[in-house]
């Protein structure tokens, strides 16, 4: 997690997250670097937009609450439940085409949670 953190916090200070960035800001806060996971964050941020993974990862939990409500109403869950088989469908054909930008923000968006 501190990994993300320091490229969040490069982000954010507009500074380029490169290896030799994401390094200092770990050494700054003394922690043990790990040069492969360095190496790994930078090539999978490479193809990630962060600001919007982070608008994503922001609008995930608001989404995420009237599904819940839905389904503790009961009678709403039918509904639910066709709503999920369709984004479902539509995930796996969108594996089918390779990774979309959505997808790679959602990764991104789970190393924060």
């Amino acid at each position: 997690m501190e990994y993300v953190y320091a490229a969040l916090l490069l982000h954010y200070g507009k500074q380029p997250i490169n290896e030799e960035n994401v390094a200092k800001v770990l050494q700054a806060a003394g922690i043990q670097v790990d040069e492969v996971r360095v190496k790994a964050l930078v090539a999978a941020l490479k193809e990630v937009n962060i600001d919007e993974a982070i608008k994503t990862a922001v609008a995930m939990p608001v989404a995420a609450a009237p599904a819940a409500t839905a389904q503790a109403g009961g009678a709403a869950a039918g509904g639910e439940q066709k709503a999920e088989a369709k984004a479902e469908e539509k995930k796996a054909e969108e594996k089918k085409e390779g990774p979309s930008e959505e997808e790679i923000a959602a990764g991104l968006a789970s190393l924060f949670g």
